[in-house]
């Protein structure tokens, strides 16, 4: 099966980016703590669990360049090519159960995901285990278009699971449902091919397949399988798949949890996912996302900044790039250069991202020659090129983001920063200085 996460944890290991951990390790906290320190470094694959016979891998992505490299793009090509898959989806391949991985082995009775599956506990005032890596599919109950996405999980009993709905297109799904009285069938994919996980996290409208961004990723069509209990199609090379309903009219509380922001998102009744079935490969890999990790941060990130650059674009055709950072967790600062022609754009820059998606809090614009990817050179432009009575503007109360422990139940207030030279000082002012030759010269071949 071509474009799987055993082909991605193929071509990590022969760059050397993949680490086999084989001392036993504990599924709480001892993962956690492991991937944490690998953080960026190294994906781990730990090969003996405490308790189980299943490997654990996390870490598959911890650096935006090899999003580039699964895209077969540069870093600087990326988010065009992700925003040209959002816009032009590319149709699934639909294959026989016989000739998908993924149906190797079937279990439709006596499921027990606390037994089966070696989901870590992540951190420590998690409620419990929380499967954090499965992409989500649903149809709408109206339409039949899938949808994908990612949602913490918190195995709540044998064949329960506890899930946080955002309002989003799942959770408008679930809704119709609800208001008739009926489950919404899903499926849990885990361990799938990083680009697949990438494509979940698309900012679309409702009615576009997220699985059809990722075919459009890929070198060719991803397969999909028809599942065994719902009428759903998976990634047919998924490492597993978890069939389930939610159920109408069901609260139990779900949480706490600890969140990509660094804090705990708490505890509330909120809906519940019934396991119907479960099929996986022979000797499955299970995957997880350690919360807050780049790779957890990333594969959200990189999306939105595609639609972000997207957005400002067309306000600013002069934009160069944007980056959403990872002191801002990906999501709550964003950083933009553009080629200013003229005075005002930096701030239509900002207008714009703002409105782009509403867990962008805060703003910085910048001119071409800053480095966005470089925190300490965009410091440094908001330390030279600003000032905060001219250049600096709030807005308050806000829609933001209801995981952000600083707002006011999702109320936010807004900030943004020019930070580009103003067109009516003189530019010499403005020069940086430069060392003839330094890219040339290099320091090893003057060192014994």
């Amino acid at each position: 099966m071509a474009y799987s996460l055993r082909d991605w944890l193929a071509f990590l290991d022969r760059e050397g980016k993949l680490k086999r951990i084989k001392k036993e390790v504990d599924p709480v906290f001892e993962i956690a703590a492991l991937g944490k320190q690998a953080d960026g470094i190294y994906s781990l694959l730990f090969e003996r669990v405490k308790g189980y016979e299943m490997p654990v891998v996390t870490g598959l992505v911890g650096e935006r360049g090899l999003f580039a490299v699964a895209m077969s793009t540069t870093v600087e090509g990326m988010l065009d090519k992700f925003a040209a898959a959002v816009e032009n989806p590319v149709p699934c391949r639909l294959v026989s159960s016989n000739s998908a991985p993924v149906k190797e082995c079937i279990v439709n009775k006596d499921i027990d995901l606390f037994k089966m599956f070696p989901i870590p506990t992540h951190h420590a005032k998690d409620a419990g285990p929380y499967i954090t890596a499965a992409i989500l599919i649903a149809k709408d109950p109206d339409t039949g278009v899938r949808n994908i996405s990612i949602h913490r999980l918190q195995i709540s009993g044998p064949n329960k699971l506890g899930i946080l709905i955002l309002p989003r297109h799942l959770w408008h799904f679930f809704s119709k449902a609800e208001q008739k009285g009926r489950p919404l069938e899903i499926a849990l994919a885990i361990g799938v091919h990083p680009l697949v996980l990438l494509a979940s996290q698309a900012t679309t409208r409702i009615g576009v397949d997220e699985l059809e961004i990722a075919s459009a990723l890929l070198p060719q069509p991803l397969e999909l399988v028809k599942c065994e209990t719902v009428d759903l199609e998976v990634p047919a090379g998924a490492e597993i798949v978890i069939e389930g309903r939610l159920l109408p009219g069901v609260r139990e509380v779900e949480g706490p949890f600890g969140e990509y922001p660094k804090y705990y998102g708490p505890a509330s009744p909120r809906p519940v996912v019934e396991v119907m079935a479960v099929t996986h490969r022979r000797q499955p890999i299970y995957h997880t996302i350690i919360p807050a990790t780049r790779e957890h941060v990333l594969v959200g990130g990189i999306a939105r900044e595609a639609v972000l650059l997207q957005i400002v674009r067309q306000a600013v055709p002069t934009v160069k790039n944007v980056h959403l950072t990872l002191g801002g967790s990906c999501r709550y600062h964003a950083v933009i250069s553009i080629e200013k022609k003229h005075e005002g754009e930096a701030k239509n820059a900002i207008f714009a991202a703002l409105a782009s998606c509403s867990e962008v809090k805060h703003v910085v614009v910048v001119d071409h020659d800053v480095n966005i990817f470089d925190p300490e050179d965009v410091e440094w432009a908001i330390a030279t090129r600003c000032q905060a009575g001219r250049d600096v503007f709030i807005v308050t109360g806000a829609m933001g983001n209801k995981l952000d422990p600083s707002s006011n139940d999702g109320i936010s207030d807004k900030m943004g920063i020019d930070a580009t030279i103003p067109l009516e000082l003189p530019a010499e002012r403005f020069e940086k200085i430069s060392i003839p030759e330094y890219n040339d010269i290099k320091l090893d071949d003057y060192l014994d």
